[in-house]
């Protein structure tokens, strides 16, 4: 057995068995059931609460995915096509959200969003609202921007890689055969870093599932998450079994997203390697 198969089966592979096991025991308070049983899938498809915590959970990620996406390509393609000199600056420039700790950049985005923050101040000092507003910190909104911040850099990084790939004489090939810089961008650019555009998308999109920090502080009742609840059942109700459940059915959810997303950006003419 090589160290890389220990290593992948000792972080990987075991902690998802463990999990997989737990989902099919029972557990009532400190006493733990092993008897086989779907009981916990079946609570998890069946309450109200868990389906809207799975639906908020997939259309908050999507929004953040695509929002970080947008926001990382056109920075992307900037540093890969315009700046010919000091790109590893640009790159060093990126990287620096990175030095600070996560934590502190959502209780920076709390005093930015608050009540009384940079912006309800800004706006009340310029005349433009009356009183502060209370739509932008405590709700879903606040957690896509938030996540959108924190993730970005993710984003712009494989892009930028993807777009560093591409042969410059494809370019100039499309220039000599007549397309202008929209078509080129279209026909060769595009489609050559939809590999870059697929990762990012990925890197975004599946840890936003799993985050239930940002959503607990920026977020309130309209931005908790299905990571919220999974913390709930493995620390204040003890239900490590429907805990499990709740990661796993959100695993499985988050594989057939990705899945669907690679195939559709196939259809749509990406090569995938």
């Amino acid at each position: 057995m090589s160290p890389t198969f220990f290593y992948a089966l000792l972080l990987l592979a075991v902690p998802v068995a463990v999990t997989i096991t737990f989902s099919f025991w029972t557990q009532s308070y400190l006493d733990l059931d092993t008897t086989f049983t779907l009981a916990n899938y079946q609570e998890v498809w069946s309450k109200p609460i868990y389906r809207v915590l799975m639906l908020r959970s997939l259309i908050i990620a999507g929004i953040v995915t695509a929002a970080t996406v947008i926001l990382a390509y056109p920075l992307a393609y900037y540093i890969s096509f315009h700046v010919k000199e000091r790109q590893a600056l640009w790159i060093f420039l990126i990287t620096i959200p990175f030095w600070t700790s996560y934590l502190l950049r959502i209780f920076a985005w709390k005093l930015i969003l608050g009540y009384n923050g940079v912006i309800n101040s800004s706006l009340m000092e310029l005349g433009i609202i009356a009183e502060p507003l209370e739509f932008i910190l405590h709700n879903a909104n606040a957690v896509v921007l938030t996540l959108s911040h924190a993730w970005l850099p993710f984003a712009i990084l494989p892009i930028f890689v993807s777009l560093q790939k591409i042969d410059r004489s494809l370019l100039e090939a499309a220039n000599d055969l007549g397309d202008g810089p929209v078509m080129r961008f279209l026909r060769v650019t595009l489609p050559l870093s939809l590999p870059g555009v697929i990762a990012a998308s990925l890197i975004v999109f599946i840890p936003t599932i799993g985050d239930y920090v940002t959503p607990k502080l920026v977020g309130g009742s309209d931005g908790l998450m299905i990571a919220n609840m999974i913390q709930v059942q493995f620390g204040k109700a003890n239900n490590w079994p429907l805990g499990a459940a709740l990661a796993m059915t959100s695993m499985l959810l988050v594989t057939a997203v990705s899945v669907a997303f690679i195939l559709i950006t196939r259809f749509l003419g990406g090569r995938v390697r």
